[in-house]
């Protein structure tokens, strides 16, 4: 039987990209995500299945492995982080729940309740971020929360053996998140630090589906934190 791979975040961007490589490859896949338009999208056009799940939830995350059975690999690379970006003197907590919920407590529940659903040799793949390694002005939260993405993973990779955990951290890629973060400033700045990277471009969503793709293949490889920024770790 194909590997069945869970792909939360899937309906987009990057984990959009590890979807279609999965099914090239002959995998299949389930996509969760929160909106049903794109979840329609990417089921029409890959042949996925497609579960609709907010990561903050718990009832959905349950609701989502009661589905699909036995799986071989977990991989989220779900974001909601338009409200995460705030000075720190007047940070609204209150706006960056979702940030907190799609990259920290979503993680953490997607480990309780998919773990059991993993096959032995089975791995979970979270996506943490730059920003833990390269903080800048209005990032505190993300800082925070991509780094405890990595004490996570190396918590869940000891806890879950011989399950491995690990975890791809991406640079600046090209995805519709920007518009998010940055609105009509994102192809300026996009341009900017492309000129800032050794690799001399920005990222793309498949270079990051190769990158959890590496993960996912190789059975030595645990607690581990990738590193897919391009060089931006160095400049």
């Amino acid at each position: 039987m194909p590997e069945h791979v869970v792909v939360i975040g899937g309906n987009s961007g990057m984990g959009r990209a590890l979807a279609a490589e999965l099914v090239a490859e002959g995998s299949e896949v389930t996509v969760a995500g929160r909106s049903p338009e794109k979840l329609a999208a990417v089921r029409r056009e890959l042949g996925v299945h497609t579960v609709e799940l907010d990561l903050g939830r718990e009832p959905d995350i349950e609701r989502l492995f009661a589905t699909t059975g036995t799986i071989d690999h977990i991989v989220s690379t779900a974001a909601d982080v338009g409200g995460a970006y705030q000075p720190i003197l007047s940070y609204d907590v209150t706006a960056a729940r979702g940030a907190i919920d799609s990259k920290l407590i979503g993680p953490l529940l997607l480990a309780k309740h998919g773990a059991p659903r993993l096959a032995p040799g089975g791995s979970i793949v979270f996506t943490s971020g730059i920003a833990a390694y390269r903080p800048g002005p209005r990032a505190s939260l993300l800082a925070a929360l991509n780094g405890a993405l990595a004490s996570l993973a190396a918590a869940l990779a000891v806890e879950l053996a011989p399950l491995r955990v690990n975890v791809v951290s991406p640079g600046w890629v090209d995805t519709p998140i920007w518009q998010d973060v940055a609105g009509s400033e994102a192809p300026k700045r996009l341009a900017e630090m492309a000129d800032r990277l050794p690799v001399g471009r920005i990222g793309r969503p498949e270079d990051i589906a190769q990158a959890i793709l590496a993960l996912l293949r190789n059975g030595f490889i645990t607690g581990t934190v990738l590193h897919t920024d391009g060089g931006h770790r160095l400049v």
